[in-house]
């Protein structure tokens, strides 16, 4: 993984966001501001415009400053908890041009893990995290075989995601009415999945 690459997965990454923007609005506005769709696409797209001419080589620099870029462009809780993300994967890439795909999923582990440390947040709380902890465990256990990688990453993120049906709201607006959150679907978590489908779209296309 270099900046080449990392341009590549986020454009695909926003490609996502974009196509399933109104069913995120959709998803959001059951139980929270409806808002998730619109800060979703708009944080990354404004990511992806500044790494088309960003020259920075550092990895922990670039991705410090992705995360900057996305946190301004989407104002919201989830744009927040994904600069988390973003910073966690600077620390973890801090001074390196160039890592391998075992070292890039290393890596995105420790921007999820940053995500649970500074949100005060794991999984079964029906977030985000219901799929992105899995989607990224098995990144890191397949790492050897990148395609397999990306291919499991999928998988997991998607049935963590539809398990957030059963689960009860523990935080935002949703954890007001949680009983009535239960059999609902958290966007959230539907937007962890599409991160992974980014990532393996861009992995496809590569082939």
């Amino acid at each position: 993984m270099d900046r080449k690459s990392i341009k590549g997965v986020i454009e695909a990454i926003s490609a996502e966001m974009s196509a399933k923007r109104d069913y995120l609005v959709e998803l959001d506005q059951v139980n929270g501001d409806g808002d998730l769709g619109i800060s979703m696409d708009d944080g990354y797209r404004a990511v992806a415009e500044y790494l088309k001419t960003a020259v920075e080589k550092d990895l922990g620099r670039l991705m410090m400053a992705c995360g900057k870029v996305f946190n301004a462009s989407a104002p919201s809780s989830l744009g927040t908890i994904t600069s988390f993300g973003f910073m966690g994967m600077a620390k973890a890439l801090k001074g390196k041009e160039e890592v391998s795909f075992e070292a890039a999923a290393g890596a995105m582990l420790a921007g999820v893990e940053n995500i649970m440390e500074k949100a005060e947040s794991k999984m079964g709380e029906k977030t985000i995290l219901d799929s992105l902890y899995p989607g990224v465990l098995a990144m890191v256990k397949h790492a050897s075989d990148p395609k397999k990688a990306v291919m499991e990453a999928v998988k997991a993120a998607a049935e963590g995601s539809e398990a957030t049906k059963q689960m009860r709201a523990v935080h935002g607006r949703a954890a007001y009415s949680a009983e009535r959150s239960i059999s609902v679907l958290d966007g959230g978590s539907v937007v962890g999945k599409l991160i992974f489908k980014g990532i393996a779209d861009y992995y496809g296309a590569k082939e």
